[in-house]
This record gives structure tokens, sequence and C-alpha cells, in this order.
């Protein structure tokens, strides 16, 4: 029968692997991002004067969303 000890390393190993899936997550999710602002600042250059809101207004009206 697993002792006290042996159920806590288990569940810090599990919480271990838990947060390195959250960390992979993130980094996928930043590296998507970046790569998505990349395209869209070399489709509309003049997009880094372009506030965030204006931005957001803009695309709404043009994919009529």
């Amino acid at each position: 029968m697993a002792t006290e000890k042996e159920l806590l390393q288990a569940k810090h190993r599990l919480e271990e692997a838990q947060m390195r899936d959250r960390e992979k997550e993130r980094k996928a999710r930043t590296r998507r991002l970046i790569q998505e602002g990349a395209v869209l600042e070399k489709v509309l250059p003049n997009i880094k004067e372009v506030k965030v809101d204006a931005l957001e207004e803009y695309l709404k009206e043009l994919l009529k969303i």
C-alpha cells in the first residue's frame, strides 16, 4: 500500500506535469499571437500607428462581424 509520502510525491508530480502543460499552451499561444501580429503588420504596414480599438473596429467592419 502506498505511503503518505508516496501519495504526496505522486500529487506533486501530477501538479508539475499540469504546470508544464499550461506553460506549453501559454508559449504556443504567445507564438501564435506574435506570428499573427507579424502577418497583420506585413499586410497593413501602417498598422503600427493605429490604436487597438480602431483596428478592432476596422477589422470588424471589413469582415462584417
